[in-house]
């Protein structure tokens, strides 16, 4: 079956399809290197339409891509495909279980658009000072207590991927990297999330999350990992931390760049 949300010939070759569908992605270098190892012996393929949103600013679909590999097996890639980036273009992502695609679809902004405004009560028109006076105070706030729910799920090659997609200088190091590797159950939270004026209005997102690790000998590693658009050109950056209060102090200093 051909690709539903991206027409082509629907004799294509699932060789064909799946280098359609690694370039496009975005995030294709997050793939596990073993998923793509066994993608390159994929015999057939059929792709779905798992879910659909629309509204007035966010257009959002997943879709679910199934192959039959050469031991007779089968394999699924989830692919979000949305319109928040930059100027509204179309982007796409990859991901090889259905709560990776969930949790990066309740990543994007559902707000007001670029260039909307909003009165305080006084009625004076909302200002970047203000943005960034509330996120401060939001950044503050300590997380709430919550359960922590680990989950059995290649949790050492969650945090591989973790790690290799921080672009941060001050990214935990190989001695942490080693630890993870014991990780048998992780469990993520998001702490924060908000959108903010940056750089003379342009509008920046932010977002902080807990990767929580279970090790074999029963201890526990976090990885505080902060996503922003607060860049020069608004691309989406990742940055990886070993403390709270460490992403935290990021997030607030790339705030207040202008």
């Amino acid at each position: 079956m051909n690709d539903p949300q991206d027409p082509h010939d629907p004799y294509e070759t699932t060789e064909t399809h799946l280098e359609r569908l690694l370039g496009r992605a975005l995030n294709s270098f997050d793939l596990p290197d073993s998923t793509v190892e066994r993608l390159g012996t994929a015999l057939a393929h059929s792709s779905a339409l798992h879910s659909s949103h629309h509204s007035a600013s966010l257009h959002r679909t997943t879709h679910r891509h199934t192959y039959l590999l050469a031991d007779g097996s089968a394999l699924s890639l989830w692919e979000l495909v949305h319109n928040a980036g930059r100027d509204g273009a179309r982007q796409h992502e990859l991901y090889t279980e259905e709560s990776e695609a969930r949790l990066a679809a309740s990543r994007l902004p559902t707000g007001p658009l670029q260039g909307w405004t909003a009165e305080r009560p006084d009625g004076r028109v909302r200002d970047e000072d203000d943005d960034l006076e509330l996120l401060s105070a939001l950044l503050a706030r300590p997380i709430p207590a919550q359960p922590r729910m680990y989950v059995p799920d290649n949790s050492a090659d969650h945090a591989r991927r973790v790690l290799r997609r921080a672009e941060n200088a001050d990214r935990p190091g190989e001695r942490t990297a080693r630890r993870l590797r014991l990780a048998f159950a992780h469990h993520i939270t998001q702490a924060f999330g908000r959108h903010c004026a940056v750089e003379g209005g342009r509008d920046a997102g932010f977002t902080l999350y807990e990767h929580q690790f279970l090790l074999l000998d029963g201890s526990e590693v976090s990885l505080w990992e902060v996503e922003h658009t607060a860049t020069p050109d608004g691309r989406h950056m990742c940055e990886v931390y070993e403390d709270e209060h460490t992403a935290r102090r990021a997030m607030e200093s790339r705030s207040r760049v202008r």
